[in-house]
């Protein structure tokens, strides 16, 4: 038995059920690896699971903040490593499941963070780009400064963005580097990573398919709520499924065109995901359907 198990990989691909599985074989708990999950009343656009889905497997960091509430990696470390460590003290055994791969990795290998801000004009100057431009030019200004980290962050996630940016300026250097070099480290776990994953055509058709029940289910009417007290800007917001259907909402483009973003946005995440996790040590890639612990004599 393993210290921690983390089960990982791209959207879509049924972590969250193998995980409840996994759960079931090991008396263990669930830890929820994901940016947006950790947000009270987004529960389509996330594809949240729901208090069936758990068949009774106790999940932790889901529902624990409102949307207008900031939520980044350092909050999810502290909170990650507090929740492995009360499992393991009921005698349980914990379980990452997400597809958050540097929330992942922040845990795995007990990353430090630099919260340095030495220089506060530059991230104000940065903030007035975002809004008078768009974040489409902060990103293209990180893929000069820093190509690697535009394959890990999303243009969505200007927080993240900004922080390269940053860290540029500040050390004349690239985060992904300093990133790749806090990966180097020995994993602060025994742990058993495995990574989800299938062919990238069907890979693609079930997020096709994931968009279209979301929509089916009323994403609109969530995110319509959401808009009455959650600022556009909002960190929560930013999050696939939010931002296309909050632009349609004010009437920048048709439903079918924010679901088309929708879809395309979302395969492009997935390939930026699987690239994420190939980088990663010590993974077992597994298709959806073929995990070990499924097995009859698995242990």
């Amino acid at each position: 038995m393993k210290d921690l198990y983390i089960i990982a990989g791209p959207t879509a691909t049924g972590k969250s059920a193998a995980a409840v599985r996994l759960a079931k074989k090991i008396n263990g708990e669930v830890i929820s690896a994901d940016s947006m999950q950790v947000y009270r009343g987004m529960d389509i656009g996330t594809a949240k699971i729901t208090e069936e889905e758990t068949e009774g497997v106790p999940h932790h960091l889901i529902d624990i903040l409102d949307p207008t509430e900031e939520f980044n990696i350092n909050i999810f470390q502290k909170l990650c490593k507090k929740a492995i460590t009360e499992i393991k003290e009921r005698g349980r055994v914990p379980i990452i499941c997400g597809g958050t791969g540097f929330y992942i990795q922040s845990v795995l290998y007990d990353i430090e963070f630099t919260e340095e801000e030495t220089d506060l004009s530059y991230r104000r100057e940065l903030e007035e780009i975002y809004r008078e431009k768009g974040g489409e030019v902060l990103f293209e200004m990180l893929r000069e400064a820093d190509p690697a980290s535009c394959e890990a962050i999303h243009p969505n996630n200007i927080k993240r963005v900004i922080r390269a940016l940053e860290y540029h300026k500040e050390t004349g250097g690239q985060i992904s580097s300093h990133n790749e070099e806090q990966r180097k480290k020995k994993p602060a776990y025994d742990a058993a990573f495995y990574v989800l994953y299938d062919e990238r055509k069907l890979m693609y058709e079930r997020i096709d398919r994931r968009v279209d029940k979301m929509i089916e289910a009323g994403l609109v009417d969530e995110v319509r709520k959401l808009r009455e007290y959650v600022p556009r800007n909002a960190v929560s917001m930013q999050g696939l499924g939010y931002k296309e259907i909050y632009a349609y909402l004010e009437g920048e483009c048709t439903l079918d065109e924010a679901v088309y973003i929708l879809k395309r946005d979302t395969r492009h995440f997935a390939k930026r995901q699987i690239t994420w996790f190939k980088r990663e040590k010590d993974t077992r890639w597994i298709k959806p359907g073929e995990c070990p612990w499924d097995a009859e004599n698995w242990k």
